[in-house]
C-alpha cells in the first residue's frame, strides 16, 4: 500500500472522525473536558487559552499512544511479510467482522466491556493531561476498538513503519480536530451535541458498512486498485496537502 499513500490516509482521517462521534465517545467529550481542565462548561469559555492548552497535551498523549500502536502493527506485518497475501485476506475478514459488529448482527463480550483506567483525580498540571490522553488511546477499547482495530490491520500491511506509524498519526487527527474545536467552543459543542445526540445509533451503523467495504477491498486484493485509481482522479493541489 506504501506506493498509494494519499488515500489510506483519508480513511485513517475518516475512521478516526467516526472514532469521535462514536456512541462511547461522543457522549463523554464534556467530561472529558471537564477532567483534564478541572473547569466547568462556563469556565472554559472564558479560560479558553489554559482549556486548549490542556486539550493539545491531551491529544498529545493519545497520538503517541496510537502512533506507538501503528509501529508495532507495521513490525508484525513485516516479520509475516512472506505471508503479506494471506496476512491481507485474514486482515480484510477482520475487518468485516468488526464491520458486522458495529451493525449488531453479533456481539463480542470482551469489546463489551468497558476497559478505560477510572482516574479518581487527575495527575497534577500539564503533564496530568499527556498521561490521562495516554490512559485514553491504551485503555478505551468499546467502540473505537473495532475502527482502530480495522486501521491498525492496515498498518499491518505497510512496508515502512513510518507509514504504520503516519497512519495512525492520520487517524488521531480524525479524533483530535473535533475534541479540540470542542475545548474551544464548549458551550456551542453542547448545544450542537443535544441535537446530534439522536443520530449515533446511525453513525455506528455507517461504521459499519464502511468498515465491511474496506474489508472486503482487502480481502479481495483491490484496496491497492482503488486506492491508485482514486489518487490519479485527486487534483495536484490537494495531493500536496496529503
Amino acid at each position: 500500500m506504501s506506493d498509494v499513500p494519499n488515500v489510506t490516509l483519508l480513511v485513517a482521517f475518516a475512521a478516526g472522525l467516526l472514532s469521535f462521534l462514536s456512541p462511547c465517545v461522543l457522549p463523554l467529550v464534556p467530561s472529558y473536558l471537564g477532567f483534564i481542565t478541572g473547569f466547568t462548561i462556563n469556565e472554559m469559555t472564558d479560560r479558553r487559552r489554559m482549556a486548549m492548552i490542556h486539550a493539545l497535551l491531551f491529544v498529545l498523549g493519545f497520538t503517541l499512544i496510537f502512533m506507538l500502536f501503528g509501529a508495532a502493527a507495521t513490525s508484525l506485518g513485516r516479520v509475516l511479510k512472506y505471508y503479506e497475501i494471506w496476512f491481507q485476506r485474514i486482515g480484510g475478514v477482520l475487518i468485516i467482522l468488526f464491520g458486522l459488529y458495529c451493525l449488531g448482527v453479533f456481539r463480542l463480550s470482551f469489546l463489551d466491556q468497558d476497559a478505560r483506567l477510572h482516574l479518581d483525580r487527575k495527575p497534577v498540571g500539564f503533564l496530568g493531561s499527556v498521561l490521562v490522553g495516554m490512559v485514553f488511546a491504551a485503555g478505551w477499547t468499546p467502540c473505537i476498538g473495532p475502527i482502530l482495530g480495522a486501521i491498525l490491520g492496515m498498518a499491518a500491511t505497510e512496508k515502512e513503519l513510518s507509514r504504520g506509524m503516519t497512519m495512525l498519526f492520520a487517524y488521531s487527527m480524525g479524533l483530535a480536530i473535533p475534541f479540540l474545536v470542542a475545548a474551544y467552543a464548549a458551550e456551542s459543542f453542547l448545544e450542537w451535541f443535544k441535537r446530534f445526540r439522536r443520530f449515533l445509533p446511525w453513525v455506528q451503523k455507517i461504521s459499519g458498512v464502511l468498515l465491511i467495504i474496506v474489508g472486503v477491498l482487502m480481502a479481495t486484493g483491490q484496496f491497492t486498485r482503488l486506492a491508485a485509481w482514486l489518487n490519479s482522479m485527486t487534483p495536484d493541489f490537494l495531493l500536496k496537502w496529503l
